[in-house]
């Protein structure tokens, strides 16, 4: 008996506006931030205060970036293969042009780390150890100037040498390091709780096994308790000139210095202005969405799951809130909240809503990699009024075993959509785009699985769930990209989780994404 065939509907979505300065409309950020200016339109140019702590080099590598940065900055010339036109990469009109914000080196706090200290620290023979004294250096010279200095700083700069990337990191090897003793043996990874001793032996030394020995985590774990937006950048990155292997050539391959430029102008503009560069355009009124984080606490003896959310307003704000640690993992790829902690954690977030537009949300977009469970759903709508629409969503990467081909020299188009049901679609964030005219990626690009798993109310359209997360894909503020391959709900879970389960971040309160990445 012959089946009937069944076709699958293949669509497109269209690539999301921006919006800019004046209420102008583009849809690549460079673009738009060069004929604009950022949403917030500003009518003059503002002056932001810089603190930057390095060593005597990197504070030189920082400053001469910083004088580069007030002016154009062009792409390279086209190598041999190259396209003669690459609309890909943009010429940077300098921070002023583009931002509308102005960094004077001449006023930069600065706080010099001596290196020789940094060597010694990072060889301490137990690492999280080192990383603890490493971290130590830099923290120590932002509680000085907070202690003894009134001049407001917007942004810390840490200007890192490699020597933190080969030694700092949890999988760092250290081999052939002529080591320094420390206060604990190698070996120790964990706390030894002594709890026969308390009050008689002090062990809170042992308080530097709850954080995990990576440089860059501690970092943004601890400064959630000072309130201050932080800046990682590499000595190399600034100065790849500086840095030559034994054939002399640059010891990491960088983006070109106008593309560096775009992402560290963006990356100071959102972490010191009040609003991002640029918001979504045609957004639908009264929308949240949060992505649900789950992450696994280094040693902790209960193998409790640190559980946040990551909400993002339909403009593209964003802010953290942390919920409480718990047994949340029920399967080697499973997290569920248990009711209470699921309730509290949604209210947090209406509540914030709330505050801040007067009224609840007409949707809900719950974003995560699972299920959720029947006690997860239950607790989400008790705690959402009835006028608020919550709609599950499970959006998961995946790996090469669904491919879409298509005719001529490049991949599927960026927005292509292959509809499997009402429910259900693959959805290609990345591949062709037409405006830049090129595929920027290594092989056939891969889907999105998507799936709307439950609603309260009205099941919403696939069609306008895929363009909303086709929008959330363009709201990575810690770059000046064209888009993503994940929308932000998910693509900052991992950093926001990584964070969240430091030790250092125990008794943070809700934040912005900005005091995350």
């Amino acid at each position: 008996m012959d089946l009937p065939e069944k076709h699958l509907e293949v669509i497109y979505i269209p690539e999301p506006d921006l919006c800019f300065g004046f209420g102008q409309v583009c849809d690549h950020p460079k673009d738009g931030l060069f004929l604009y200016g950022p949403h917030s339109g500003l009518t003059r140019s503002k002056d932001i205060s810089i603190g930057v702590i390095g060593t005597h080099d990197g504070l030189k590598y920082f400053r001469d970036w910083a004088i580069r940065l007030g002016g154009f900055i062009p792409i390279p010339p086209p190598g041999k293969t190259d396209k003669e036109q690459r609309l890909h990469l943009s010429n940077f009109p300098g921070m002023e042009e583009a931002f509308g914000l102005v960094i004077s080196p001449g006023d930069f706090v600065q706080r010099k780390i001596s290196l020789d200290k940094l060597d010694t620290a990072t060889r301490t023979i137990n690492q999280h150890e080192a990383v603890r004294k490493a971290v130590d250096l830099y923290l120590s010279e932002i509680e000085h100037h907070d202690r003894n200095e009134e001049r407001r700083v917007d942004i810390w700069v840490f200007i890192l040498p490699e020597l933190i990337f080969e030694r700092c990191k949890s999988q760092a090897k250290r081999t052939g390091l002529d080591f320094v003793k420390g206060d604990f043996s190698k070996k120790q990874k964990e706390r030894f709780d002594m709890p026969l001793l308390v009050g008689v032996i002090d062990q809170s030394d042992e308080d530097i096994f709850d954080d995990v020995p990576d440089f860059h985590r501690q970092v943004k774990a601890r400064l959630l308790k000072f309130g201050h937006p932080s800046q990682l950048l590499r000595e190399t990155t600034l100065a790849p000139d500086k840095f030559k292997n034994s054939a002399g050539y640059p010891i990491r391959r960088l983006q070109d210095q106008a593309t560096v430029a775009w992402n560290l102008a963006t990356g100071l503009y959102y972490k010191t202005q009040p609003e991002p560069p640029w918001k979504v355009a045609n957004v639908r009124p009264g929308v949240c969405y949060i992505g649900l984080v789950f992450k696994n606490i280094p040693n902790d003896p209960l193998d409790h799951v640190c559980c946040a959310a990551q909400m993002f307003l339909n403009e593209g704000d964003a802010v953290v809130f942390r919920g409480a640690n718990g047994p949340y993992k029920t399967g080697d790829y499973e997290y569920h909240l248990k009711a209470p902690e699921a309730k509290r954690l949604i209210a947090k977030v209406l509540e914030t809503f709330h505050d801040k537009h007067g009224t609840m949300p007409a949707e809900l977009f719950i974003h995560g990699k699972t299920y959720f469970n029947n006690e997860e759903w239950a607790s989400f709508c008790e705690a959402a009024p009835a006028g608020t629409n919550i709609i599950a969503v499970r959006i998961k990467a995946t790996n090469g075993e669904t491919k879409l081909f298509r005719n001529g020299d490049y991949p599927v188009m960026r927005g292509t959509a292959l509809l499997l049901d009402e429910r259900s679609a693959f959805l290609w964030t990345s591949g062709y785009v037409p405006r830049l005219d090129t595929y920027i990626g290594p092989e056939t690009p891969n889907p999105l699985d998507i799936k709307i798993l439950r609603s309260t109310g009205t099941l919403p359209d696939i069609q306008t769930v895929l363009a909303d997360i086709m929008g959330l894909t363009k709201i990575n503020y810690n770059a000046c990209n064209y888009s993503d391959g994940l929308p932000v709900t998910i693509r900052f879970a991992e950093k926001v989780g990584d964070v969240l389960v430091m030790g250092s971040a125990k008794d943070a309160e809700k934040q912005p994404l900005k005091f995350y990445v």
